[in-house]
C-alpha cells in the first residue's frame, strides 16, 4: 500500500511539474519573438483564461483565450516519446549541451557584477501579510518553488554512472542550488525580480545587453524543453511501471510493437497536459506539484529510518551523518513546516487526489496486485506443502503396516 502511495503522489507530483514547466516555457518564447523582432504577441494566446481567486475561493475569467504556447510544446514532446526513447534521447542530449553552453557564458558574464548589498536585508521585514516577505513569506515561497527539487533528485539517478557517488553527489545536488541562488539574488535586488523572467532581469543589470538577452533566452527555452521531456518521460514511465505491476488496467501498460513505447498511457497524458496547460495559471500548477513533493519526501525520510534497522546489512557505501534519527527526523519535520505554506484549495486538491487513488487502490489495484497475488501463492504453496500428499500417506502406511503385520506374525509364532 504505501508503495502505491508513493507512486500515486509521485505521479501528481511529475504531472503538475512538467505542466509549470511547459507555463513557464510559454513566458520565454514570447520574450524571445519580444526581444528577436517588433511583432507584439497578444497575451490573450499566452494566459490562462481562467484563475482562482484564493481570498474570494472561486474562479474567475482573467479575458484571456488560452496558452497556445504551451500546449504546442506539450503536443511536440508527446509525439516524440511516442517515437521512442533513441529519439528523446538524442534531442534531450543536444538541449541539456546546449543549455550548459549557455548556462557558463550567464555565468561568467554576471559574476562580476554581483552586489553584496543585494543581500541585505537577507530576510525582508513582512509586510503585513504571511505570503509578503518575511520569516513566513519565505516558507510560503520555498512552498512554492519545491516542485524545482524534482531536477535536483534527478542528479541521483546517475549515481550507477559516478566513480565516487558518496562524494559528488551531495557536492553536485547542493553546488547547484547555491550557484542558482547567489546568481539570482546577488546581480538584482529582491524587489526587482519579475517573477515570469527572472534571467531576464538579472541580464539587465549587465552591461551586455541585447546579444545576452537572446542567447540566454534560448537556453532558457532549451533548459525548459529538456526538463519538460525528462519529467514527463518519467511520469509516464511511473504510471508505466504501476500498471505492469497489475495496481492499473493493463491497457496503460500497452506497448507499441514498433517503437517499444506505452503509447496509450504517453497519448492520454499528452491530451490531459495539453488541456490544464492551456487553461491554468503557473501558481496553481506549481502548488499542487510542491504539496505531493513535500509529502513524497517525508516518506523518503521515513523510509531511511525503517531501511537502516529492517535491513541492517546490506552494503552501505554512503550513510546519513549523525545517525539513522536526526537529519530524516528534521528533513521531515522541515516538510511538515513547508506544508503550512500550502493554501487551503491546493490542500483540498490534493486531498481529492488522495481519495481518488484510494479508490483506485482498493477497487482495482489490490485485487490485482501482481505482488499480493505472488504472496499468496507463496503463503498457499507453502500451507500445501505442509500437508500429507498420497505418497507419503502411502509410505507411511506401507511402512507402519507391513511393521504391524510383521508384529502380528512373530505373536502368533510364538502362540
Amino acid at each position: 500500500y504505501l508503495a502505491w502511495f508513493i507512486g500515486w503522489n509521485s505521479v501528481l507530483l511529475y504531472l503538475f511539474a512538467v505542466l509549470t514547466v511547459v507555463v513557464a516555457w510559454s513566458k520565454h518564447v514570447v520574450l524571445f519573438i519580444d526581444i528577436v523582432s517588433d511583432y507584439n504577441v497578444t497575451s490573450m494566446i499566452v494566459q490562462a483564461p481562467v484563475a482562482w481567486d484564493e481570498d474570494a475561493e472561486h474562479l474567475f475569467v482573467t479575458g484571456q483565450v488560452i496558452n497556445i504556447p504551451a500546449i504546442a510544446i506539450i503536443i511536440a514532446i508527446t509525439i516524440l516519446l511516442i517515437i521512442g526513447i533513441p529519439a528523446t534521447t538524442i534531442v534531450n542530449l543536444v538541449l541539456v549541451v546546449f543549455k550548459i553552453i549557455i548556462l557558463l557564458i550567464f555565468i561568467f558574464a554576471c559574476c562580476n557584477y554581483v552586489n553584496v548589498n543585494n543581500y541585505n536585508p537577507f530576510f525582508p521585514p513582512n509586510e503585513g501579510s504571511f505570503s509578503e516577505y518575511g520569516v513566513t513569506g519565505m516558507l510560503q515561497a520555498c512552498t512554492y518553488v519545491f516542485f524545482a527539487y524534482v531536477g535536483f533528485d534527478s542528479v541521483s539517478t546517475v549515481a550507477q554512472e559516478a566513480r565516487s557517488p558518496e562524494r559528488s553527489l551531495p557536492i553536485a545536488i547542493i553546488g547547484s542550488t547555491i550557484i542558482s541562488l547567489l546568481l539570482y539574488v546577488g546581480v538584482v535586488p529582491y524587489r526587482l525580480l519579475d517573477t515570469d523572467s527572472p534571467l531576464a532581469e538579472a541580464i539587465k543589470a549587465t552591461p551586455y545587453g541585447l546579444w545576452l538577452s537572446i542567447f540566454m533566452d534560448l537556453g532558457a527555452i532549451a533548459g525548459l524543453t529538456s526538463v519538460a521531456l525528462s519529467v514527463m518521460l518519467s511520469q509516464t514511465r511511473i504510471f508505466y511501471a504501476m500498471a505492469h505491476d497489475g495496481l492499473l488496467p493493463p491497457i496503460f501498460a500497452k506497448i507499441h510493437l514498433q517503437r517499444a513505447t506505452p503509447w496509450v498511457y504517453i497519448l492520454i497524458i499528452g491530451v490531459f497536459c495539453a488541456i490544464v496547460s492551456g487553461i491554468c495559471r503557473v501558481d496553481i500548477l506549481g502548488e499542487t506539484s510542491s504539496i505531493a513533493a513535500l509529502i513524497t519526501y517525508i516518506f523518503v525520510q521515513i523510509t531511511v529510518i525503517v531501511i537502516r534497522y529492517r535491513h541492517k546489512d546490506i552494503p552501505r557505501p554512503f550513510e546519513v551523518p549523525f545517525g539513522p534519527w536526526l537529519i530524516p527526523t528534521v528533513g521531515s519535520l522541515l516538510c511538515i513546516l513547508l506544508m503550512q505554506g500550502i493554501t487551503k484549495t491546493t490542500g483540498y486538491r490534493f486531498l481529492v487526489w488522495t481519495a481518488l487513488g484510494q479508490i483506485i487502490y482498493f477497487s482495482y489495484g489490490f485485487w490485482h496486485s501482481k505482488r499480493r497475488k505472488s504472496i499468496k501463492s507463496a503463503s498457499i504453496s507453502s500451507a500445501v506443502g505442509l500437508l500429507p500428499t498420497v505418497a507419503s500417506i502411502t509410505e507411511q502406511y506401507t511402512q507402519y503396516g507391513l511393521e504391524s503385520d510383521l508384529a502380528n506374525e512373530n505373536s502368533e509364532s510364538k502362540v
